[in-house]
């Protein structure tokens, strides 16, 4: 029963690289077949350009994320999580896009590369939002809302003792 935490994700990390290097392995195998074989216009330079370096991510993602077992064959590490939010995340879409365009470049032509534009466009967007989400944060501790309407800045609290007159009742027995 120790590790088992341990032991399940060491499980599905080998589990989903194995699939993963496997479905990369036949999508580039038949975008090759197909340029060499029935020479339609397909040039290897987007290919180069645009699937290659997925290559990378594809070996960081299993470097990071393959198991490792002792001599004896017990569990060493379980390897970083795959499914984990952030960087990991980004960074298994930019390789299933890249997987879809090589199927649309095949299934079309070259033109079907133009759909891993989309890829900066995302990263841009995902850039715009932090940014606004820390400026917007900032703006909320008092430091960005210069200029703004006092009433606004007022806490319930603060304007219940501003509208009494800030004076204080007592009760008659």
């Amino acid at each position: 029963m120790a590790q088992k935490a341990a032991k399940t994700l060491a499980t599905r990390n080998a589990a989903v690289l194995n699939r993963t290097h496997l479905i990369t392995a036949a999508l580039h195998l038949l975008f090759l077949i197909l340029h060499f074989t029935f020479q339609r216009p397909r040039s290897l330079k987007p290919y180069v350009f645009l699937a290659v370096p997925t290559l990378g991510i594809e070996f960081y993602l299993d470097r990071v994320g393959r198991p490792r077992y002792g001599e004896d064959g017990s569990l060493r590490s379980a390897g970083e999580d795959l499914n984990a939010t952030g960087l990991t995340e980004y960074m298994w879409d930019v390789l299933y896009w890249t997987e879809g365009c090589i199927v649309a470049v095949c299934i079309f032509n070259d033109r079907a590369w133009w759909l891993w534009a989309v890829v900066p466009v995302y990263s841009i967007y995902l850039v715009y939002t932090t940014v606004m989400g820390v400026k917007k944060g900032f703006a909320g501790m008092g430091g960005g809302a210069e200029g703004a309407d006092p009433q606004a800045q007022m806490s319930k609290t603060q304007m219940k003792k501003e509208k009494k007159g800030d004076r204080v009742k007592y009760r008659s027995r």
